[in-house]
C-alpha cells in the first residue's frame, strides 16, 4: 500500500466550481415566494438599520419549505435546505437594494 496519495487541484476545483454552479430543483420557486412574501409586506428580510432580521428571513423560509415539500414531495431538510438558500439569497439582494 502506498503511503503518498495523489491529489488533482484542478479536479478539486472544477467539482467545487460545478457544486456552486449547480441550482436545486424548486429553488426559483422559494426564491418567488419568499419575495412575494417580502412584497406583501408579511415577513422583513432586512432591518432598518440595515442588519438582517434572522426571525424574518426564518419565518419565509418555513411557508417556503412546506410549499416546497407539498410540491416535490422532499424531506423537511432538503426543502429547508432550498429555501434557507433562497432566502438569504434574496436577505442579501434586499439589503444591497436598501444600501443604494
Amino acid at each position: 500500500m502506498s503511503a503518498r496519495r495523489s491529489f488533482s487541484w484542478s479536479t478539486a476545483l472544477t467539482d467545487m466550481r460545478n457544486d456552486r454552479v449547480q441550482v436545486p430543483a424548486g429553488f426559483l420557486g422559494a426564491r418567488g415566494r419568499i419575495e412575494a412574501a417580502v412584497r406583501f409586506g408579511k415577513v422583513a428580510l432586512v432591518k432598518a438599520d440595515g442588519t438582517f432580521d434572522r426571525a424574518g428571513i426564518m419565518t419565509a423560509a418555513a411557508a417556503a419549505a412546506k410549499a416546497h415539500q407539498l410540491t416535490y414531495g422532499s424531506t423537511w431538510a432538503a426543502a429547508m435546505s432550498v429555501a434557507l438558500k433562497a432566502a438569504w439569497q434574496a436577505a442579501r439582494t434586499a439589503r444591497a437594494r436598501a444600501a443604494h
